[in-house]
């Protein structure tokens, strides 16, 4: 996994931006009750989709473990940034209208304590909103996924039916879903490659040092190797609190 604390300073420049952050908060605002007026942001990182989802009626907070991702998103959230663990939030049971999870579950083995504990701080008929199947939002039709595909750890913490599972025995049940472009996500042959060759895809990938030259060449060997790739379409589930 990532440091976050070291790609803290980059990270927003090199996922997407605000184009991204707006279209995330857009699809996770269409998905909660109009009622609701509190919303807590689980591993909410430099805070760039959590202020992007500010309203005058609704009090937004960003939860993240990363000091160096909390400092930044401080600066955009103030006092509603909480340096806090995903697995126990620092949150009171049944104190939320809504909590999301976006680009969270698939980095976690153990996914599904923090969808326990999102369950955990939602009042009944509250909204829990998180990205699942997130590597398929790359889509199987791209040349350069062809080529990482072979790679790739098959771990899907975050598949929705896995998530589905979960949630249900945490007495949340789905009541809708939503997509969104990950837009300025698009990969091209040649940022791949350098990627790769720089281990930028951590352990989602499981390559031996033979295997990762060899990857890094064929990928550089990709027609129109400047050109980005579409941009992946990311899912998010809706799943609402019983009771």
């Amino acid at each position: 996994m990532l440091d976050y604390d070291v790609e803290a300073a980059r990270y927003d420049a090199t996922r997407g931006g605000v184009p991204r952050a707006r279209s995330a908060a857009r699809a996770i605002l269409a998905l909660v009750p109009d009622r609701t007026r509190t919303l807590l942001d689980v591993g909410c990182g430099t805070g760039l989709v959590t202020e992007e989802l500010l309203r005058p009626d609704l009090r937004v907070f960003g939860v993240d473990a990363s000091p160096g991702m909390a400092r930044m998103a401080a600066r955009r959230l103030g006092a509603s940034l909480v340096l806090g663990n995903c697995h126990r939030l620092p949150f009171a049971e049944a104190s939320l209208d809504a909590v999301s999870a976006v680009w969270l579950l698939h980095l976690l083995p153990d996914a599904p304590s923090v969808i326990a504990e999102c369950a955990r701080v939602l009042r009944p008929g509250g909204v829990f909103v998180t990205t699942v199947d997130k590597h398929a939002g790359h889509g199987m039709d791209s040349d350069v996924e062809e080529l990482l595909a072979p790679f790739r750890v098959r771990k899907a913490y975050d598949a929705a039916s896995r998530v589905l599972a979960v949630a249900s025995e945490h007495g949340l049940r789905r009541v809708g879903e939503a997509r969104f472009t990950g837009h300025g996500q698009g990969r091209s042959p040649s940022q791949t490659a350098g990627d790769v060759a720089r281990g930028q895809y951590g352990q989602a990938l499981a390559l031996d040092d033979a295997q990762c030259d060899v990857l890094v060449s064929r990928l550089s060997r990709l027609p129109d190797p400047e050109v980005p790739r579409a941009d992946p379409v990311y899912r998010l589930l809706a799943l609402r609190k019983e009771g």
